[in-house]
Protein backbone atom coordinates (compact mmCIF):
# COMPACT_ATOMS: atom_id res chain seq x y z
CA UNK A 1 0.00 0.00 0.00
CA UNK A 2 1.34 3.47 -0.91
CA UNK A 3 1.60 6.48 1.41
CA UNK A 4 1.21 8.69 -1.65
CA UNK A 5 -2.16 10.47 -1.69
CA UNK A 6 -4.61 9.74 -4.49
CA UNK A 7 -4.64 13.05 -6.41
CA UNK A 8 -6.92 13.32 -9.40
CA UNK A 9 -8.83 15.99 -11.31
CA UNK A 10 -12.46 16.05 -12.37
CA UNK A 11 -14.82 18.55 -13.99
CA UNK A 12 -16.31 20.86 -11.35
CA UNK A 13 -20.00 20.09 -11.79
CA UNK A 14 -22.69 21.89 -9.79
CA UNK A 15 -22.81 19.12 -7.14
CA UNK A 16 -19.25 20.06 -6.11
CA UNK A 17 -19.83 23.83 -5.95
CA UNK A 18 -20.73 24.02 -2.23
CA UNK A 19 -17.49 22.29 -1.25
CA UNK A 20 -15.41 24.15 -3.83
CA UNK A 21 -16.70 27.48 -2.58
CA UNK A 22 -15.09 26.70 0.79
CA UNK A 23 -11.62 26.61 -0.78
CA UNK A 24 -9.33 29.60 -0.30
CA UNK A 25 -5.70 30.67 -0.32
CA UNK A 26 -3.62 32.44 2.32
CA UNK A 27 -4.09 36.21 2.52
CA UNK A 28 -0.80 37.13 0.71
CA UNK A 29 -1.76 34.83 -2.20
CA UNK A 30 -5.05 36.65 -2.83
CA UNK A 31 -3.21 39.12 -5.06
CA UNK A 32 -2.44 36.22 -7.38
CA UNK A 33 -5.61 34.07 -7.25
CA UNK A 34 -9.04 35.62 -7.41
CA UNK A 35 -12.03 34.33 -5.45
CA UNK A 36 -13.20 30.91 -6.58
CA UNK A 37 -16.82 32.11 -6.72
CA UNK A 38 -15.86 34.62 -9.41
CA UNK A 39 -13.90 32.02 -11.37
CA UNK A 40 -16.73 29.48 -11.22
CA UNK A 41 -19.27 32.08 -12.37
CA UNK A 42 -16.99 33.20 -15.20
CA UNK A 43 -16.40 29.60 -16.32
CA UNK A 44 -20.15 29.06 -16.56
CA UNK A 45 -20.44 32.07 -18.88
CA UNK A 46 -17.43 31.21 -21.07
CA UNK A 47 -18.18 28.46 -23.55
CA UNK A 48 -14.48 27.66 -24.02
CA UNK A 49 -13.65 27.51 -20.30
CA UNK A 50 -13.93 24.46 -18.06
CA UNK A 51 -13.85 24.60 -14.27
CA UNK A 52 -12.00 21.68 -12.69
CA UNK A 53 -11.69 20.32 -9.15
CA UNK A 54 -8.50 18.85 -7.70
CA UNK A 55 -9.30 15.92 -5.40
CA UNK A 56 -7.26 14.18 -2.74
CA UNK A 57 -8.87 10.87 -1.85
CA UNK A 58 -12.14 12.28 -3.28
CA UNK A 59 -12.03 15.47 -1.15
CA UNK A 60 -11.74 18.77 -3.08
CA UNK A 61 -8.42 20.41 -2.21
CA UNK A 62 -7.93 22.73 -5.16
CA UNK A 63 -9.26 24.25 -8.32
CA UNK A 64 -8.27 25.45 -11.79
CA UNK A 65 -9.75 26.32 -15.16
CA UNK A 66 -8.88 25.16 -18.64
CA UNK A 67 -9.24 27.56 -21.54
CA UNK A 68 -9.66 26.05 -25.01
CA UNK A 69 -8.67 29.40 -26.54
CA UNK A 70 -5.20 30.09 -25.14
CA UNK A 71 -5.25 33.66 -26.45
CA UNK A 72 -7.55 34.43 -23.52
CA UNK A 73 -4.64 33.67 -21.18
CA UNK A 74 -1.76 35.63 -22.66
CA UNK A 75 -3.21 37.61 -25.58
CA UNK A 76 -0.93 35.89 -28.06
CA UNK A 77 -1.01 33.11 -30.62
CA UNK A 78 0.89 29.84 -30.36
CA UNK A 79 2.68 27.76 -32.98
CA UNK A 80 1.40 24.40 -31.69
CA UNK A 81 -2.10 23.51 -30.45
CA UNK A 82 -2.19 24.94 -26.93
CA UNK A 83 -4.58 25.00 -23.98
CA UNK A 84 -4.67 27.67 -21.28
CA UNK A 85 -4.44 27.07 -17.53
CA UNK A 86 -5.74 29.67 -15.09
CA UNK A 87 -6.75 30.01 -11.45
CA UNK A 88 -4.70 26.97 -10.36
CA UNK A 89 -4.47 26.75 -6.57
CA UNK A 90 -4.36 24.38 -3.64
CA UNK A 91 -6.50 25.26 -0.62
CA UNK A 92 -4.61 26.94 2.24
CA UNK A 93 -5.33 24.00 4.55
CA UNK A 94 -3.57 21.60 2.17
CA UNK A 95 -0.57 23.70 1.16
CA UNK A 96 2.99 22.77 2.11
CA UNK A 97 2.53 19.02 1.63
CA UNK A 98 3.78 18.70 -1.95
CA UNK A 99 0.24 18.35 -3.28
CA UNK A 100 0.63 21.21 -5.77
CA UNK A 101 3.32 19.24 -7.58
CA UNK A 102 1.18 16.09 -7.63
CA UNK A 103 -1.89 18.07 -8.70
CA UNK A 104 -0.09 19.79 -11.57
CA UNK A 105 1.16 16.42 -12.83
CA UNK A 106 -2.43 15.11 -12.67
CA UNK A 107 -3.64 18.18 -14.59
CA UNK A 108 -1.10 17.62 -17.36
CA UNK A 109 -1.94 13.90 -17.66
CA UNK A 110 -5.66 14.68 -17.75
CA UNK A 111 -5.23 17.34 -20.44
CA UNK A 112 -3.13 15.03 -22.60
CA UNK A 113 -5.80 12.34 -22.27
CA UNK A 114 -8.92 14.50 -22.79
CA UNK A 115 -7.40 16.84 -25.41
CA UNK A 116 -5.17 14.58 -27.52
CA UNK A 117 -4.71 17.23 -30.21
CA UNK A 118 -3.14 19.71 -27.79
CA UNK A 119 0.63 19.82 -27.42
CA UNK A 120 1.23 22.61 -24.89
CA UNK A 121 -0.27 24.44 -21.94
CA UNK A 122 0.17 28.17 -21.40
CA UNK A 123 -0.28 30.04 -18.15
CA UNK A 124 0.67 33.36 -16.65
CA UNK A 125 2.13 33.81 -13.19
CA UNK A 126 2.79 37.07 -11.40
CA UNK A 127 6.47 37.97 -11.29
CA UNK A 128 6.19 38.33 -7.47
CA UNK A 129 4.67 34.86 -7.01
CA UNK A 130 7.94 33.05 -6.41
CA UNK A 131 6.33 29.88 -5.00
CA UNK A 132 4.18 29.38 -8.10
CA UNK A 133 7.10 30.18 -10.41
CA UNK A 134 9.18 27.50 -8.69
CA UNK A 135 6.33 24.95 -8.94
CA UNK A 136 5.79 25.57 -12.65
CA UNK A 137 9.52 25.46 -13.41
CA UNK A 138 9.88 22.14 -11.57
CA UNK A 139 7.00 20.83 -13.70
CA UNK A 140 8.87 21.75 -16.90
CA UNK A 141 7.19 25.06 -17.74
CA UNK A 142 9.49 27.69 -19.25
CA UNK A 143 9.10 31.42 -19.62
CA UNK A 144 8.44 32.45 -23.20
CA UNK A 145 10.51 35.61 -22.72
CA UNK A 146 7.54 37.93 -22.68
CA UNK A 147 5.51 39.49 -19.91
CA UNK A 148 1.75 39.81 -19.84
CA UNK A 149 0.66 43.17 -18.45
CA UNK A 150 -3.08 42.55 -18.25
CA UNK A 151 -3.14 41.08 -14.75
CA UNK A 152 -4.82 42.89 -11.88
CA UNK A 153 -1.72 42.59 -9.67
CA UNK A 154 1.04 43.58 -12.07
CA UNK A 155 3.18 41.93 -14.73
CA UNK A 156 3.11 38.20 -15.23
CA UNK A 157 5.50 35.74 -16.81
CA UNK A 158 4.01 33.85 -19.75
CA UNK A 159 4.99 30.20 -19.29
CA UNK A 160 4.62 27.27 -21.66
CA UNK A 161 4.73 23.59 -20.77
CA UNK A 162 4.61 20.53 -23.02
CA UNK A 163 1.88 17.96 -22.47
CA UNK A 164 3.04 14.38 -22.01
CA UNK A 165 2.73 12.22 -25.12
Amino acid sequence: MSDRPDIRVVPADATRYPTLLQLHVHEPQRDFVGPIAVSLADAMLCEDSEAMAILCDDEPIGFYRIEKKPRSIADMDFEKPTLGLRSFFIDARWQGQGLGTLALAAVMRDLAHRHPGARNVVLTVNVRNTSALALYRRAGFRETGGLYHGGRSGPQHVMLGALPL
